[in-house]
């Protein structure tokens, strides 16, 4: 499987289709496999860009807790975009991969097309309530460490079947990746200028009030809550994540992502 070099560390990631390219991450401690259920339908009309974050997966586990971090996540995205050869893309993901998507607008807005938020959370305005979010990720790190990969045992569906090397990735990826140190991604939200589709699954109760407040922060943003859903909406309803999606990406002006880079 491909795998693109970052400073000597490798990360997976695969394509499917032609066309407008569409980037989506997959959540915490879940991988790009999260996504096969839609790669058909996703892939008809667009190229399809799945990959393994950093400590997930197949991509590499480094040791040293500094390969882990949000600034890199966004690197990552930004040198698959190049390896596909895609000066911008549908950029999209569930929960990290959402949030990771929206510090990638903030990072590269030129590079975004459009944005595709699943189950997600934007951050914390307030210092206290980012340190509630950063002890319960520093907490999952420790679990990782004492309990290794039977933590994903008692996960949820999606998380349960998924498949790492070890935990080792997934617990500096939690104390790296998943904690936040400001707001500033949160307050980007009124400066998005591309079209939003934020969805989220009826059941998945603790990112309901933030997909409402995506929704009402991002200009001209759409908001689609699917019925007898979680927080893995589009496996637990495949058919109406889809449903939700196409009309979207189908909305979208053509052309615009269909841009190459240089050879």
């Amino acid at each position: 499987m491909p795998k693109i070099d970052r400073d000597g560390i490798r990360i997976h990631y695969e394509t499917h289709g032609d066309g407008p390219a569409l980037l989506l991450t997959h959540g915490y401690f879940s991988t790009s496999a999260m996504w096969q259920g839609q790669v058909e339908a996703l892939s008809r009309h667009h190229k399809l860009v799945l990959w393994d974050m950093r400590g997930h997966g197949q991509s590499d586990y480094p040791e040293d807790s500094n390969a882990y971090s949000e600034a890199l996540t966004v690197g990552d995205m930004a040198a698959l975009l190049d390896e596909v050869g895609a000066k911008s893309a549908i950029v999209g993901g569930l929960s990290l991969g959402g949030y990771m998507s929206l510090a990638f607008y903030r990072a590269h807005p030129e590079r975004v097309s459009a944005l595709l938020i699943i189950d997600t959370g934007p951050g914390f305005k307030k210092d206290d309530a980012r340190e509630a979010w950063n002890k319960r990720a520093f907490d999952t790190a420790e679990r990782f460490e004492r309990e290794g990969l039977a933590v994903l045992k008692s996960a949820s569906r999606e998380r349960s079947t998924v498949s790492h090397r070890d935990a080792s990735g997934l617990a500096r990826a939690a104390r790296g990746m998943l904690t936040q140190r400001d707001a500033r991604v949160i307050e980007v939200l009124p400066d998005i200028k591309v079209p939003s589709l934020v969805v989220v699954g009826a059941d998945d109760t603790p990112f309901l009030a933030a997909s409402d407040y995506m929704a009402a922060k991002i200009p001209g943003a759409k908001k689609v809550v699917i019925p007898s859903a979680g927080h893995a909406v589009n496996i637990d309803q495949p058919q109406a994540f889809i449903d939700a999606v196409l009309p979207f990406l189908d909305s979208l002006p053509r052309g615009a992502t269909r841009e190459r880079t240089a050879p």
